[in-house]
């Protein structure tokens, strides 16, 4: 399978090319206030708001970095029933892409009810990279506030 490999840090992570819509630059978001710290804000895409979150704020606690590759990965993200709704992942790095066999793949042996999203992991080159379980990237009441939230400044 293809993967999308990207840094937050010095760790490396990969995304299932077949989950992503597009790579975009990073833009100017509209804050969302009161929101988790890991929710950038909303982007304008074509007209239509997208809510962006800052994977870097989510995984580590800490806001982004902005730099020469750090990119936004636009994503469709499913709803609690199923429905694909555009979603943004700030990704600090972009690195390029990754053909991982399902057999490279091995549990990581750790339970982390905080980062449920962390996925398989796989050495390449030297270095392990963690697969991100998109559709278990953001709890519930989050993901649904979201959606919502972007659907009502639609309307």
């Amino acid at each position: 399978m293809r993967y999308l490999v990207f840094h937050l840090g010095k760790d490396r992570y990969g995304l299932a090319t077949h989950e992503l819509v597009r790579v975009l630059p990073l833009m100017e978001l509209k804050a969302l206030p009161q929101a988790p710290d890991y929710v950038a804000g909303i982007m304008n895409l074509h007209g239509a708001p997208v809510p962006v979150i800052d994977l870097c704020a989510l995984a580590s606690g800490r806001p982004h970095t902005a730099r020469y590759d750090t990119r936004i990965l636009l994503v469709a993200y499913p709803d609690a029933t199923g429905n694909l709704h555009d979603l943004g992942l700030i990704a600090e790095g972009v690195a390029g892409f990754a053909n991982i066999d399902a057999d490279q793949l091995s549990d990581t042996g750790v339970s982390n009810p905080q980062a449920p999203y962390l996925g398989e992991v796989t050495a390449q080159d030297g270095k392990l990279l963690q697969l991100v379980d998109l559709p278990l990237l953001l709890p519930a009441q989050i993901r649904d506030t979201l959606f919502v939230a972007a659907e009502r400044s639609v309307s």
